[in-house]
């Protein structure tokens, strides 16, 4: 039995779903529509917008679970006032009691390629998935709009995810995916990628408050002097979905040697 009392049925897979961008976004609905025909869907996301928290978890504040009626024929549905990490953490132990067969996260309003991996949390959520032994796939539509057409997108999730399902993935590891922007006979192919190794130059615009206090507002450059036809930021360029596996074992192994010769 859910929290909500709600039954888990064993016959379909079942299909957890949360992002960043908070309950009500579009990206949400479309990953929603395009998993339903695959398992039992249940969602828990944040009430509210939360990208950019990274891997964030709540240590300092009480966390909150609301039921939501978010109709379509899910299974169950709950708003959390957490990050994506806490909706993951609690939604498994709180709401299913049990780890799910997939975990899927977006569609993110915006690109989650190269570096900006590590900032998302849309993407944190798929890897703490990851590290409760799930099957888990991040999406992400490389258009910030609002309104932006999240049918090819959709198309791709479904594909992706009904994949994993059948194949499963290797223990530890996450799939990262970005869609181009476009209608679903403009998409190429399915590119299998590594992660570029871009970065973002950072700039603050300076200001002053009416009291004479400064506050600042993040800008930045994106850069990325890795020119590999390998990586995602080629693939997409290149009108391609790329798909980079990743995994939050993030030991260096190439520099043990060299740090072991230090004699320490």
């Amino acid at each position: 039995m859910s929290e909500s009392g709600a039954t888990i049925s064993g016959k379909q897979p079942l299909i957890f779903i949360t992002n960043d961008d908070g309950i009500t976004a579009p990206g949400l609905r479309a990953l929603v529509e395009a998993m339903l025909p695959l398992g039992d869907v249940w969602v828990i996301a944040p009430d509210k917008h939360m990208s950019g928290m990274g891997h964030a978890v709540t240590f300092t504040d009480i966390l909150q679970l609301s039921p939501h009626d978010y109709g379509m024929g899910v299974q169950g549905a709950w708003d959390c006032s957490g990050t994506p990490v806490d909706c993951v953490k609690l939604g498994i132990a709180e709401v299913l009691h049990r780890k799910p067969d997939l975990l899927v996260s977006g569609i993110n309003h915006g690109s989650n390629a190269s570096i900006n991996v590590i900032y998302s949390g849309t993407m944190s959520a798929a890897v703490e998935g990851a590290v409760e032994s799930i099957p888990s796939i991040g999406f992400s539509l490389m258009d910030e709009r609002l309104d932006a057409d999240f049918e090819a997108a959709g198309l791709v999730a479904r594909k992706l995810a009904s994949q994993v399902l059948k194949h499963g993935l290797p223990e530890g590891t996450c799939l990262n995916v970005n869609i181009p922007v476009g209608r679903p006979a403009d998409l190429g192919d399915i590119k299998i990628c590594r992660q570029a190794m871009g970065y973002w130059k950072d700039s603050f615009d300076r200001r002053d408050s009416p009291h004479g206090r400064p506050y600042y507002w993040m800008r930045g450059e994106f850069y990325n002097p890795d020119k590999g036809a390998d990586t995602d930021i080629a693939a997409l360029e290149a009108g391609h979905v790329s798909v980079v596996p990743i995994h939050f074992d993030m030991t260096a192994h190439h520099a043990i040697g060299q740090i072991n010769q230090w004699g320490l």
